[in-house]
């Protein structure tokens, strides 16, 4: 792909496989938002999707012209669009009780959580590596409560600039990021948000480790790079066998909750609905809760 003045991070990017899957979540919001009865509305979204349409048409990756051509998976699209829904949720819920309180959005790709949740009052950090935060600066501001930091999560550098603005009670948030880690990154990442953040709240989407060895990689890896038009680079590396497995990582880390596509009523799930009784796919891709600390 040339280089341009909107997607050069892509080029750039120590992962491009990765990096791409920021601008497919962000098309998928884009498109329901413009669906009839949406789940969820996203105008920014729409804004950049169709600012970057020109250029990712004559990209070289399948995926971003994939992306320009509109026409992607209808489940991907739903799937994607409920994530952020519940994701949205899970924030409201958190400000509802600590209106001032601080939300942090690891590996925050494109998304623009912030101005749809924003309460007035709250603080919210996007951190995500320094060249997809360079690119997401073209389309977003940063305020005296909104910042855009550009630092790997796994590195300390961001938690010092977030305990700086102060010890509110503090949400982090981790939509589609740990399965692209390695199982000890995550580990050693969660156990640093609970001893940095005592009392903090990690709201994560995990994948199932079982779905990680051979046949079933195969299956699930397939299914991405033929579906999504993903590069092999984007494959999952690390999961959970249950919500309740990192309980065990230390003390005073509890499990609260957890949500999976298929717990929705939303009629645009349609027969997928089906699959809430049975585990192996209830709990293939989930969304976990848990307070550390």
């Amino acid at each position: 792909m040339k280089e341009n003045n909107h997607t050069p991070f892509l080029q750039s990017s120590t992962d491009k496989d990765v990096a791409e899957t920021c601008l497919l979540t962000l098309y998928c919001r884009a498109i329901e938002s413009q669906s009839d009865e949406p789940i969820l509305t996203d105008q920014k979204a729409v804004e950049i999707a169709r600012a970057l349409t020109p250029e990712l048409a004559t990209a070289e990756s399948k995926l971003l012209r994939k992306l320009a051509s509109g026409r992607l998976d209808r489940r991907l699209v739903v799937f994607m669009s409920l994530r952020a829904r519940r994701f949205d949720r899970y924030t409201t819920d958190f400000l509802a009780r600590h209106p001032a309180g601080t939300v942090v959005n690891l590996g925050c790709g494109m998304d623009s959580r912030f101005l749809r949740v924003d309460n007035g009052q709250m603080q919210f950090f996007d951190i995500d590596l320094p060249e997809v935060i360079a690119f997401k600066r073209k389309f977003f501001e940063e305020s005296a409560r909104y910042y855009l930091v550009g630092c790997s999560v796994l590195e300390p550098g961001w938690m010092e600039q977030v305990l700086e603005q102060g010890t509110q009670p503090t949400l982090f948030l981790a939509e589609g990021l740990f399965m692209y880690l390695e199982p000890e990154q995550v580990k050693s990442l969660v156990l640093a948000l609970r001893a940095r953040f005592p009392g903090s709240e990690l709201v994560c989407e995990v994948f199932n480790k079982a779905w990680l060895r051979p046949p079933l990689k195969n299956i699930a890896s397939g299914k991405m790079q033929r579906r999504c038009k993903m590069g092999k680079g984007a494959e999952f590396k690390s999961g959970l066998a249950d919500s309740r497995e990192m309980e065990v990582w230390g003390p005073e880390i509890t499990f609260l909750d957890d949500w999976s596509y298929f717990d929705e009523e939303t009629p645009k799930m349609r027969y997928l609905r089906w699959f809430r009784n049975v585990n192996l796919f209830r709990y293939l891709q989930w969304t976990v809760h848990y307070r550390l600390g």
